[in-house]
């Protein structure tokens, strides 16, 4: 008889995944949540289980359940929760649930303040690539994998996304602390979740943790070059491992970001000097699991990045438009600097939203400060909506700039502001980067990029009259279509 699972929260992005994770392997799978938004609504009908009615029921907890699995959306007066553990059902947050499904399995957990879902990703694509057999969890969506969590009963190793965010609103403890692995890479330590880690030392702390619980014969993977990092993996553990690494040496050749190795040049998709640390952080995990070098470097190639994370939204032969998921301060400067030095004499236009509550927080700004000086343009966009959702203090331009370290940073609240000053720009050799855990006030960069492009055609070639749009497509993208056939023609 398959097991029966029930979801207190299963409209977030790791809980419905876990969920259709269970469900395709024959699981019967249920859950509640107060609000579920696409693509986690969609994805859930697809598979059948979301949800006939939003908000909670306790009447669905009955006594039959296996397991009960609490998302961390759910607060502790949830009642369903309440009715779970009044049956006295076995309540799991979904890190201690991940662990639970693998515990016969060799465990491999990616942690780090930035970097962790790349290096993941890359690990993933390489292991598909030579059909190994494998479990995993991460944090966004790769491509040639349909969703983001796998659990079969017959993989030998897991390979999962490491966040130090706490498992439940009940147990401030973080996630990847109940994961117990085998092998853990350490990509990073700047300080990140104010709300949850209100100190530096704090923050630092949990990271110890996961390292001093380590098992014998187990492997530390860790970034030489942070200085904080460097103190946690060269402490003495009895037969741990350590495995310190740095940027793979590389080169930037007309816009590509090219490896160098013994054996040659090796052309990838990815950029950047944090990227070529993340690339190397997983080549060392990848031996671990007895992948070769020479198959490293041949599966490494096609490996052209996870969602989100400097995603190219277009580009022509003077300007390249980049998104990147980038919200704390040291991910904001590693995209930043990544993207300049793709096309070094090209002008950069670098754009950051304040989202989360950390980089809305008066008292946190300052960690800011310089992250964007090698943006040409440097510009940052808030939401005072956001900042009364969240019911925190207002903060004023002047605060963001001084925070900054910046008097000449672009300072907009308003998307239709902020889209009119881009749409402004001379794009004329000049690149654009979007970054943000939100959106931007509802702008659609998809659009902005066609725009964007198209207008720099225009500018182009300033002696062409457009008499008329094309009459089956009245937007810019069609219009960037129509001026690309008559000039490649």
């Amino acid at each position: 008889m398959s097991k029966k699972i029930h979801f207190i929260a299963v409209g977030g992005a790791v809980m419905h995944n876990l969920a259709l994770a269970l469900n395709k392997k024959g699981y019967q799978v249920t859950g509640s949540d107060d609000e579920i938004n696409d693509p986690s609504k969609s994805r859930l009908a697809a598979a059948g289980i979301l949800p006939a009615e939003m908000g909670w029921f306790p009447e669905k907890i009955t006594a039959d359940l296996d397991a009960v699995i609490l998302g961390m959306h759910a607060f502790a007066d949830n009642p369903e929760l309440a009715k779970a553990q009044e049956l006295g059902l076995k309540i799991y947050s979904f890190p201690e649930y991940i662990y639970e499904q693998s515990l016969n399995k060799q465990r491999v957990v990616i942690a780090g303040s930035h970097g962790k879902t790349s290096i993941t990703s890359i690990i993933l694509h390489v292991l598909k690539y030579f059909n190994r057999k494998f479990d995993y969890l991460v944090g966004a969506q790769i491509e040639g994998f349909d969703i983001m969590v796998e659990l079969n009963d017959d993989s030998p190793v897991i390979i999962i996304e490491g966040d130090e965010y706490p498992e439940s609103k009940i147990h401030l403890k973080s996630k990847f602390l109940f994961y117990h692995p085998h092998i853990a890479l350490f990509s990073g330590i700047a300080w990140d979740h104010f709300n949850i880690f209100p100190t530096f030392d704090s923050y630092v702390r949990t990271f110890e943790e996961l390292a001093d619980g380590l098992p014998k014969a187990g492997s530390i993977i860790y970034d030489e070059t942070d200085d904080i990092l460097k103190v946690i993996g060269e402490k003495d553990r009895a037969d741990v491992s350590k495995y310190p690494y740095k940027a793979h040496p590389y080169k930037v050749e007309n816009g590509k970001c090219i490896l160098q190795t013994k054996n040659g040049d090796v052309p990838l998709e990815i950029f950047g000097e944090h990227n070529m640390k993340n690339l190397n952080g997983a080549k060392i995990i990848l031996d671990r699991l007895g992948i070769t070098d020479e198959e490293f470097y041949e599966a490494i190639q096609h490996f052209s990045g996870a969602s989100k994370r400097l995603e190219k939204l277009g580009e022509n032969s003077n300007t390249l438009i980049y998104k990147d998921f980038a919200h704390a301060p040291s991910k904001l400067e590693a995209t930043t600097n990544a993207t300049k030095s793709l096309y070094p004499s090209r002008r950069l236009v670098a754009c950051y939203e304040l989202h989360t509550f950390s980089s809305l927080n008066k008292d946190f700004l300052p960690q800011y400060e310089h992250k964007m000086n090698n943006a040409d343009t440097a510009i940052v966009f808030y939401s005072p909506h956001t900042l009364e959702m969240k019911r925190m203090p207002m903060i004023t331009p002047d605060e963001i700039k001084k925070a900054f370290g910046d008097e000449n940073l672009m300072v907009f609240t308003d998307a239709k502001e902020l889209k009119s000053f881009l749409m402004s720009q001379n794009w004329f050799q000049t690149n654009l980067l979007m970054m943000s855990s939100g959106t931007f006030g509802g702008l659609d960069l998809v659009d902005l990029s066609n725009e964007v492009l198209a207008k720099e055609v225009v500018e182009e070639f300033p002696k062409v009259k457009v008499i008329s749009q094309p009459k089956e497509d009245n937007s810019w993208s069609g219009l960037l279509s129509t001026f690309k056939k008559v000039f490649e023609g």
